[in-house]
């Protein structure tokens, strides 16, 4: 079945989910279902048929996803050296800001290799400015400064790596955060690599979806997007992401969403709906009753034209719901029959009667 015809069965199928939501709420609107009158006009008989004014007018489409919350940033601290933990600053779901010490990991003599190295430094430096002096007066051999430059050099190097080891007994929080998880407690030996905490961001989230190939020309960074959670809530987000390129297993395009949580809402790892608002174009409401299908298959409504006759107008289904449709497609303004649509054909004059003066 080509793609154009899928297109078409899917609109079809579309309608008649409409129609069956529409008749659940038990609002009946006529729309043919009655043998409309017909009037004598000279030689000829109109068929009367009752139509409705309707008038487009702005709607803010959306576009509907499921998808996935997330944690904006998350992070498992690990041990950078190996040693004894010897003190737990924070706490299992303590929220901590950025630079806050988590634990402390004993010394065991790492200060000291400190004062060893600076010691060693500034005797080399001594030594080296020593021989240069030297040097100067033919005193001494390029060799010596040479051999003096190298071991200044790797001194230096070992005293940056003690004093990088001494930062490394008090880790850090590199987020404002809440500790997620724990997995050391006080007197635990810990090995390089060993896991300390987990630290995750929840004031703000990262949402993530398939947008469908035929809807993500649609969606760019920067629109808005509404956010449903399960337990009837809503966020607000905005699109900062959309691939460029389609996976290549569901053929369809990832979307990232910013979105604010400034009340920590625990939904983090759950799912989500989320309504991606499209451009503002001009639609009309309208009820799901007066919508047929065309010849083609495709989705429209009868309505009455200046010169009295009547008119197929096919129309785009934006969203359906129980209280109606928003549809585009049509003329900004338009004689829509409301009853006796079944009973005309396209092109057939008729006659047009306001559907609130007959209720008067």
């Amino acid at each position: 079945m080509t793609k154009a015809k899928w297109g078409s069965l899917g609109l079809s199928l579309l309608i008649v989910i409409a129609l069956v939501i529409w008749m659940a709420t038990g609002e009946v609107k006529v729309a043919s279902d009655e043998a409309p009158e017909r009037q004598d006009s000279g030689d000829d008989q109109l068929t009367t048929v009752q139509v409705k004014t309707l008038s487009a007018r702005l709607h803010e489409p959306g576009l509907m996803l499921q998808g996935q919350l997330e944690p904006w940033s998350s992070v498992m601290l690990s041990a950078q050296v190996p040693g004894r933990v010897e003190s737990l600053a924070v706490g299992l779901g303590e929220q901590v800001r950025e630079g806050q010490t988590l634990l402390t990991i004993a010394d065991e003599g790492r200060s000291a290799a400190v004062l060893r190295w600076q010691s060693r430094v500034r005797k080399l430096e001594a030594d080296l400015a020593a021989a240069r002096r030297l040097r100067a007066s033919n005193l001494a051999a390029e060799s010596e400064v040479l051999a003096l430059e190298s071991e200044l050099a790797a001194a230096n190097a070992e005293l940056t790596s003690a004093r990088q080891a001494i930062s490394h007994l008090t880790p850090e929080a590199p987020f404002d955060g809440t500790i997620n998880r724990k997995s050391v407690d006080t007197g635990d030996l810990v090995q390089v690599g060993s896991p300390l905490f987990q630290l995750v961001r929840v004031d703000r989230l990262k949402a993530t979806a398939q947008i469908p190939q035929q809807s993500v020309g649609d969606v760019a960074t920067g629109q808005a997007v509404r956010v449903d959670l399960l337990d009837g809530s809503r966020l607000s987000g905005i699109v900062t992401f959309v691939a460029s390129a389609a996976s290549p297993e569901t053929r369809s395009f990832a979307v990232e969403i910013a979105v604010e949580n400034p009340d920590r809402k625990r939904v983090a790892g759950g799912s989500a709906s989320l309504r991606v608002a499209l451009p503002e174009v001009k639609a009309m409401f309208i009820s799901p009753a007066y919508l047929s299908l065309g010849d083609d298959g495709r989705p429209g409504v009868k309505y009455v034209n200046s010169e009295n006759r009547v008119e197929f107008g096919e129309v785009k289904l934006l969203s359906v719901s129980t209280d109606g449709a928003w549809v585009t497609g049509l003329p900004d303004e338009i004689r829509l029959i409301t009853r006796g649509g079944g009973f005309v054909s396209t092109g057939e004059q008729v006659v047009p009667v306001d559907a609130a003066e007959n209720r008067g």
